[in-house]
């Protein structure tokens, strides 16, 4: 038994004719007699009483008439699932980000212009560090990430997004708190507040870099857990760090944010995938953000 039989069942049966349903399906009327007693055959049963007025189901009949009509009714979903899949418009779409990346205006606007577009597409969010989103993108936990380059492996795919302006932040109350632009060289002797070099080795050596270029090499605080824990860190009067720009909607009433005068840092953020060519929800989403990243 195929497809085609459960058809010609159910177009005899909502026609009450095998005429009608002939004409309905643009066959010979003969070949789908033909077809319905084989059914009737292979299955066991009569399905239909024929008469002069038509064709009426019989109790089996009745029963099975259902049960065909689902069967079609879940080709044709899986068919427009087939469709909307192959051309991106539905599915799911698993996003990865690295800590507080969620803060960047472009991911909210980029996740709202793909839902307006493609509104039947499932999108679920992580957050975690580079090398761990880069992990989860090699065992296709995710589909793609927003990371911050370099990617610890190899096979990893990056395209650049934009490189995000950095900032002091300082205990608030502090001498240099009034001052609205800071050199790195200004806090050298404070205790510098940063995050493992293993959660985002880049950013980790362009801070450092930019200090040593400064003319100093920064003294360590307490170790943050994440990028951002670096602001309730700074608020509690731990010590100070460099941020990019975008954590100062983090609002801690205990810290201030200064704009760097002279070398600084840079808070490159990527577009992490596993191959060079996407396809599907993650092609769409990976359009969208480019070139909401491109425009800023």
């Amino acid at each position: 038994m195929d497809l085609r039989h459960l058809r010609y069942f159910v177009a005899i049966a909502e026609h009450g004719s095998f005429t009608k349903a002939a004409e309905a399906l643009h066959i010979e009327q003969p070949p789908l007699s033909q077809q319905i007693k084989s059914l009737e055959t292979e299955l066991g049963v009569q399905l239909f009483i024929r008469s002069k007025r038509g064709a009426a189901l019989t109790d089996f009949g009745e029963q099975l008439f259902e049960k065909a009509q689902t069967i079609l009714r879940l080709e044709h979903q899986f068919h427009l699932l087939a469709k909307g899949l192959s051309l991106g418009e539905q599915g799911r779409l698993r996003i990865g980000m690295a800590g507080a990346v969620a803060l960047l205006p472009l991911i909210p606007k980029a996740i709202r212009a793909f839902r307006e577009q493609w509104p039947d597409i499932v999108i679920t969010l992580e957050e975690s560090n580079t090398p761990a989103l880069c992990e989860a993108l090699r065992e296709r936990r995710v589909d793609l990430a927003i990371v911050r380059p370099p990617a610890p492996d190899p096979d990893i795919v990056l395209h650049p997004l934009f490189d995000e302006p950095t900032l002091i932040a300082i205990p608030k109350g502090h001498p240099l708190s009034k001052r609205h632009t800071l050199k790195l060289i200004d806090v050298a002797k404070e205790p510098f507040l940063i995050f493992d070099r293993s959660l985002g080795p880049g950013f980790y050596d362009a801070i450092i870099s930019a200090c040593q270029q400064g003319g100093f090499t920064p003294r360590f605080g307490q170790a943050a857990p994440q990028i951002a824990a670096t602001i309730p860190m700074v608020a509690a009067g731990l010590g100070v760090a460099v941020v990019p720009a975008y954590l100062r909607q983090i609002h801690a009433d205990g810290a201030t944010f200064h704009p760097i005068s002279g070398p600084s840092p840079r808070a490159s953020i990527s577009l992490a995938t596993l191959e060079t060519e996407l396809t599907g929800p993650s092609a769409n989403f990976q359009q969208i953000l480019l070139a909401i990243g491109n425009s800023n």
